[in-house]
């Protein structure tokens, strides 16, 4: 069954993710509620089944009919022509399944609360767990034929559909083991499983959370929601109090997460070994046909260009006039409560300006699912949180957000659609087995619409002060998505390596490491505490096998997919609609070089981070043009005040105050003296 739910991802990084500017908003627009609406900004689901009636028939028709049925087929799958009619019927029992499984999800989805709907997902659960049953056998049992029998079957005329499929087939086939031996990998699932069950209890379950005292001598417990309000506030003093509490207090139980890192690796080790691999890593790539190559390319060329990540953080180090730029800095705000706010109906006609490189009939497509009922667009009070496309081949996709006219709320809405448009052109242009495009790829269409969206509201921003935002906002999503993630990739690899070489991890060996990363990575304006040593611990990240690297690769090749298009390059938006279409009927980094992106070099990597340096160096010109020419007005200075405090306020430096007051010392301000600051 294929088209699961996708959700976009959102992650969130204690130490190493920081803001730049705030990211809170004033909204002046109302905010409908879903109940407040008219139905064009709400599903339908009679597209899947007109009630629970029609949908108890597909159930019954499943368990009856279709899933026995499948199961006639064990032992007979040595011939091409029962091997087609199995990939026909399965084919036609999963397009159903899936909408079996759908239903009761989205309906549930809109109201939690609603015990029907937690019914028929039990229904639609029992049934998918029929279906794994009754199908087991197929892929061990074509598996099992000589791979010169299968290729025979491949260059048969009527095969062509499935010729894919069998491929991938053929390409496992080295790195499966006999019936044996898979039966005993099996029986070692939960086991393996272990390493992050015992880092989840660990930091979830028994992690004490730190305590500390603020200037009042009131004690504060520094759960998220705490430490984050600490973190972005104008005292130095609590921020890194809380900081330094945050990260000694896992010192507490270093070793155990050391312990249960080394197991977590060891286990990928173990796994890769039993099947034939080279290393880990090779593993965890061929699941998805990636060279390592592009693994390496990608950290390589992130490496060659971290001056321009240095230059961000020697930026707004000057921007806040400190000696030294310590990580409990850098989540200050310099412009406070920017409103950017965007009702739903103005967002549509501005994603849609903004995508309107991608051409007319992806504009078509993208107003055709608006008009059509593929979102349910506003919050209710049981309705599922954030935001998610979810695909269907024989209807359309179903896409549930959470508007809430804000910035991410705009970028939300241009992401899913790409999900979407994405899944519509691969239906339209394959079968049910071809159609789902890989994980590798997944981002990407999704990213690309981000980027365009961005790149047009940066150059049609009203203002400086929303050109910083903006610009920011798109510094953020890079560095988070890109410089991080391989900060985070570079890591896995080389602990991985280490005890591939034969060699143990101590939790002092991944201290030093992360310390050893934390200075490579952020340059000489970014003061490294020795505290942040235990910052790898607090990543859940690193027990997904690999996964981080493909948030970077995905983003360097949607810009590099972008640049194509808006430089007019020849042909490039037909390309990037045949990788829309091309779903999974060849392999991802084949898909992409169809697409005029060539992973295996370093050059779309290298443009992106380009890129990152031009907004840095724009975002820099753009605050300096700020501080050049200020109006001002007079500031009483309060309790507690100090002069980078009022600086970071009126979004300007130290140095300008200086200037401004002809002060000599940045710390000789007392209370009531009145100053020149500028004009915001």
């Amino acid at each position: 069954m294929k088209h699961m739910k996708h959700t976009k991802y959102l992650i969130s990084f204690l130490l190493i993710t920081m803001i730049l500017f705030s990211q809170s908003f004033s909204f002046a627009l109302d905010i409908p509620t879903r109940e407040d609406v008219s139905d064009a900004y709400k599903w339908d689901l009679t597209d899947l089944y007109s009630d629970r009636s029609a949908f108890e028939k597909d159930v019954k028709l499943l368990n009856d009919e279709y899933i026995p049925k499948l199961a006639t087929y064990e032992g007979k799958l040595s011939t091409a022509e029962n091997i087609i009619a199995y990939f026909e019927l399965d084919i036609e029992t999963s397009t159903i399944l899936t909408n079996v499984y759908m239903y009761p999800y989205l309906i549930m989805d809109l109201n939690q609360d609603s015990s029907e709907a937690t019914e028929m997902a039990g229904m639609a659960d029992s049934t998918y767990g029929a279906y794994q049953s009754a199908t087991a056998f197929a892929i061990p049992e074509i598996l099992k034929l000589d791979e010169s029998v299968i290729q025979d079957f491949m260059a048969l005329p009527e095969m062509a559909p499935y010729n894919m499929t069998l491929d991938k087939l053929i390409k496992s086939k080295a790195h499966v083991l006999s019936s044996d031996e898979e039966k005993i990998l099996a029986l070692a699932s939960e086991t393996t499983s272990s390493p992050k069950d015992i880092y989840d209890k660990v930091t979830l379950a028994d992690y004490v959370k730190p305590e500390i005292l603020d200037s009042e001598g009131q004690k504060l417990v520094l759960n998220s929601s705490t430490y984050y309000d600490i973190i972005e506030s104008n005292d130095r003093a609590l921020r890194e109090k809380a900081y330094h509490a945050k990260y000694a207090s896992y010192e507490a139980i270093i070793n155990t997460i050391a312990a249960t890192m080394n197991a977590e690796v060891k286990k990928n080790i173990f796994l890769s070994k039993a099947r034939g691999y080279n290393s880990a890593l090779e593993a965890s790539l061929d699941a998805e046909y990636i060279p390592k190559s592009i693994y390496d390319n990608l950290v390589n060329s992130v490496n060659k260009n971290l001056s321009y990540l240095h230059k961000y953080y020697t930026v707004r180090k000057k921007a806040m006039g400190l000696d030294e730029l310590h990580s409990y800095d850098c989540y200050v705000p310099l412009v406070d409560n920017f409103d950017f706010e965007m009702s739903y109906d103005d967002a549509v006609k501005t994603i849609e300006t903004a995508l309107a490189p991608l051409g007319d009939d992806y504009i078509k497509t993208f107003d055709d699912g608006i008009k059509s009922n593929w979102l349910d667009v506003y919050e209710d009070d049981h309705k599922y949180t954030g935001g998610y496309n979810w695909g269907n081949y024989s209807t359309h996709p179903y896409i549930l957000l959470n508007y809430d006219n804000s910035l991410d709320a705009v970028s939300t809405l241009a992401h899913e659609m790409g999900h979407a448009i994405n899944s519509v052109y691969s239906d339209r242009a394959q079968n049910y087995l071809n159609a789902d495009y890989p994980i590798f790829t997944a981002e990407v269409a999704s990213t690309a619409n981000e980027i365009l969206l961005m790149d047009y509201l940066i150059k049609n921003a009203k203002s400086d002060d929303e050109r910083l935002y903006l610009l920011n906002m798109q510094i953020n999503n890079i560095r988070g998505t890109v410089y991080t993630q391989v900060m985070f990739a570079e890591f896995e690899q080389t602990i991985h390596e280490k005890v591939e070489s034969g060699e143990a991890l101590s939790a002092d060996y991944l201290n030093n490491l992360w310390l050893e990363l934390l200075h490579k990575y952020y340059g000489p304006d970014y003061t490294v505490d020795d505290v942040s040593k235990t910052g790898w611990s607090t990543i859940p990240h690193f027990y997904m096998n690999f996964y981080v690297y493909k948030y970077a690769t995905s983003m360097s090749a949607a810009n590099e997919i972008v640049n194509n298009i808006i430089e007019n390059k020849p042909q490039a938006i037909e390309k990037y609609l045949t990788f829309l279409a091309a779903g999974g009927s060849d392999y991802p980094v084949d898909i992409l070089k169809k697409a005029g992106v060539d992973m295996t070099a370093s050059a779309p990597v290298d443009n992106l981070l380009t890129y990152f340096g031009e907004l840095v160096d724009t975002f820099e010109a753009t605050l300096e043009k700020k501080i050049a020419s200020p109006q001002t007005i007079t500031y009483t200075v309060k309790a507690n005040d100090a002069l980078w405090k009022i600086a970071a306020q009126y979004h300007t430096t130290i140095d300008v105050l200086l200037k401004l007051n002809q002060l000599n010392d940045k710390d000789l301000i007392i209370v009531g003296q009145k100053i020149l600051v500028p004009a915001q």
